[in-house]
């Protein structure tokens, strides 16, 4: 085998975001060690998604078909429509049984100085959305960041005028925290979102 195939590997893989040059070349040389049928499965699972996945109709997950497992799902909660910013999140919030509702994905957060303006996210498409399904809440779950939070407060501006009830993920200090470690912003959302007990 030729030093050229490995570099080759390599330099796709540090492509990805968050591989650098050394976890590219681990990356590379474990395929490398990995029996062919579990190389040729990882191989397939990237040509598939890139040949057959696309975005769900309504809510822009990740899907194989016009419209995603949970949108098609009768049993979920259709008053309530939880805003994300990628297709990731869904599958952390699933991930704690907490939310039964629909998703809406904005593919991105508002960025003007990376030139994301409100027409390059799905905003219309949620307005849309908001109006012709009869939605009553709409949970803003963007991330608690200067992009995410700017996000945030332009949709609650664009959906006042709908009638729908519009909230925001509350923040705060994780279970098994310790106040004493807790920065200032962390420590001040905490008080903020607080509720009765």
């Amino acid at each position: 085998m030729s030093q050229g195939i490995i570099d080759v590997l390599i330099n796709e893989l540090t492509r990805l975001p968050g591989i650098g040059r050394k976890t590219a070349q681990r990356l590379a040389f474990y395929i490398m060690s990995m029996p062919a049928p579990e190389a040729r499965s990882l191989a397939r699972a990237i040509i598939d998604i890139k040949e057959r996945a696309g975005f769900c109709k309504e809510c822009f997950n990740i899907t194989d078909s016009d419209t995603c497992e949970i949108c098609s799902d009768p049993s979920r909660d259709r008053k309530k429509i939880c805003v994300v910013e990628e297709p990731g999140n869904i599958i952390v919030i699933e991930r704690t049984r907490a939310f039964r509702g629909l998703y809406h994905v904005l593919l991105g957060v508002l960025s003007p100085i990376d030139g994301i303006t409100p027409e390059k996210l799905k905003i219309a498409e949620l307005v849309a959305r908001i109006g012709s399904t009869g939605a009553e809440e709409v949970i803003l779950a963007t991330n608690p960041n200067t992009k995410g939070e700017m996000t945030a407060h332009y949709i609650a501006d664009r959906l006042r005028p709908l009638n729908v009830i519009v909230t925001r993920i509350a923040y705060g200090l994780p279970m098994g925290g310790d106040i004493e470690f807790a920065d200032e912003v962390t420590l001040g959302k905490s008080l903020e979102g607080r509720r009765n007990f």
